[in-house]
């Protein structure tokens, strides 16, 4: 990946020392202010290359439209539910999170709640604190032999599967996304939802709050449930239905909640948070000082790592970023660009474009079809009114101007390997070109059916114009250029010599006016690559 410039961070929390010290040791300037209101968020943003949050900051799309230099959100947590992930996208804003590094205290947590229902830790605790000595009161159930649901099956899911395996629980749990045979490896079996409510005598959830999990637990699965099944959510609020949490306590359905989040924090609606048979916390999963220390020291490195072009971990928005480390990615990421480039020069009367295909071939290309496909859409849009593509946000960019965009990859026809060929379609015209790197330079090796004798440099001032053959052409197109005081530096005939055919010639600056040639070429278009 091209290294992209963070030179000024914010970081808007409490975060670990170490966080600043790290961005600061890397030559980034950083600057601490806590518990801004709205509005001076705002106002401080403008200034800021990076921001660093934790989960109090609401970075809202307003906010984003603010940050006129932003071009990373640093989330020190799991998740990125504060931050409007749409809105950063547009902009081109990576959003990264630290995945790991809560993974083991929201872990424990877990389990310290799910020791706490068996045997009502806390309301025997408090009990006692008011002079009482109440044994029966607080009778308990032992987790040895008991079910345990997971719901959710990623880092934390895993660590709490193999810490409440060594209680003698039975593990079973879902998720879309791991393998079942990769949860079986730890001792995890994987059902659908269905089979997975009634065997549970215990149930814990670790899935993002997205539309697909809000509600998971509702009233319809709580009926699902064997009676009493205890219930735990260190995620995120929603995920289980607190109206339908509320109705089963009240029903015995459910025999007891532990809650370390909530949909509103903090909760106004008290009728959970003060219910007898719920323990709950004010979102404690990641407040332990080693959690703290990793979730800031890793967003430091991550910045870090990526302004340096090492590698890229936690970018949730940026997945086209991930192939793009190695030299050769960057020699066909400027390749894509200025093949777009070209084509965007050469339509620009024929606007707006409708439908882009690009097409990787051969097997060298084969990986790179997807950061291929936006870095040609950043070429193409790249002097559109007020659009500032680039490979995160070029998608969707087009997405919204409705272009059409289709990518696909097919083999070497055995002449060039490692070829990228688009075709455009703007006002009913279709344009086509083909690129390739050559000794690590881009090349344009075709434009439309005019496919060159020697291939295009795609660097410096170029000048396409589009004209029938002749003997003539050329010396009358240098005259011309001379009289405006423009030099050749290179020229690329076509192979054909018949028909209207596309040349391009290398000039020392671009012409100050292409209608000077309107006398002796059909289309002209130039650009400085």
């Amino acid at each position: 990946m091209a290294p992209i410039s963070i030179k000024t961070v914010l970081i808007s929390e409490s975060v670990d020392p170490r966080c600043r010290t790290i961005l600061e040791e890397n030559g980034i300037r950083v600057t601490e202010k806590q518990n801004m209101k709205k509005d001076e968020l705002l106002a401080e943003i403008k200034d800021y290359d990076g921001l660093v949050v934790r989960s109090a900051t609401k970075v809202t799309a307003d906010v984003i439209n603010a940050a006129n230099n932003l071009r990373i959100i640093g989330r020190a947590g799991t998740g990125v539910d504060n931050v409007d992930v749409d809105a950063a996208t547009r902009k081109g804003i990576i959003v990264m999170n630290t995945p790991s590094g809560n993974t083991i205290s929201a872990a424990e947590l877990t389990c310290a709640l799910l020791m706490s229902l068996s045997r009502n830790v806390p309301q025997a605790a408090m009990s006692m604190k008011q002079g009482n000595w109440d044994r029966k009161k607080f009778m308990g159930a032992e987790l040895y032999g008991k079910v345990l649901g997971i719901v959710g099956l990623g880092r934390i899911g895993k660590e709490v599967a193999s810490r409440m395996q060594s209680f003698g629980m039975k593990t079973i749990g879902y998720d879309p996304i791991t393998p079942p045979e990769v949860s079986a490896s730890w001792g995890v079996e994987q059902m659908l939802l269905e089979q997975l409510w009634p065997q549970c005598d215990y149930i814990t959830v670790h899935t993002p709050l997205m539309p697909s999990t809000v509600g998971l637990l509702n009233d319809e699965t709580f009926a699902k449930c064997k009676k009493g099944v205890k219930v735990v959510n260190c995620a995120r609020g929603g995920i289980i239905d607190e109206a339908a949490l509320v109705r089963a306590l009240e029903s015995g359905q459910c025999g007891g909640a532990g809650l370390d989040v909530f949909v509103e924090e903090p909760p106004k609606n008290r009728s959970l948070v003060d219910h007898p048979n719920v323990i709950s916390c004010p979102h404690l999963g990641a407040s332990t000082k080693e959690a703290q220390a990793r979730c800031g020291e890793d967003i430091a490195l991550q910045i870090v790592d990526m302004v340096k072009g090492k590698n890229l971990v936690g970018a949730v928005n940026a997945q086209v970023l991930a192939s793009t480390f190695s030299q050769e990615s960057q020699q066909l990421i400027k390749l894509g660009e200025a093949v777009g480039a070209v084509l965007q020069s050469c339509t620009t009367s024929k606007k707006p474009f409708s439908q882009v295909q690009i097409t990787t071939q051969g097997d060298c290309m084969k990986s790179s079809t997807s950061y291929m496909t936006s870095a040609v859409l950043v070429g193409l849009m790249n002097h559109e009114s007020g659009c500032c593509p680039n490979l995160i946000n070029a998608l969707s960019l087009a997405k919204e101007s409705g272009i059409m965009v289709n990518q696909g990859h097919c083999a070497s026809d055995g002449t060039t390997d490692g070829v990228c060929r688009v075709e455009i379609v703007a006002s009913g015209c279709s344009y086509k070109a083909r690129g390739s790197v050559q000794g690590g330079v881009p090349v344009l090796l075709a434009l439309n059916d005019s496919v060159f004798r020697q291939p295009v440099s795609l660097t410096g001032n170029l000048l396409f114009f589009k004209a029938s053959a002749s003997p003539q052409l050329l010396s009358s197109v240098a005259g011309l250029l001379v009289g405006d005081g423009v030099e050749i530096e290179s020229f690329s005939a076509p192979s054909d010599r018949t028909g209207d055919l596309w040349y391009c010639v290398g000039v020392s600056s671009l012409l100050r006016d292409l209608g000077a040639l309107k006398s002796l070429v059909k289309e002209a278009a130039q650009l400085t690559i």
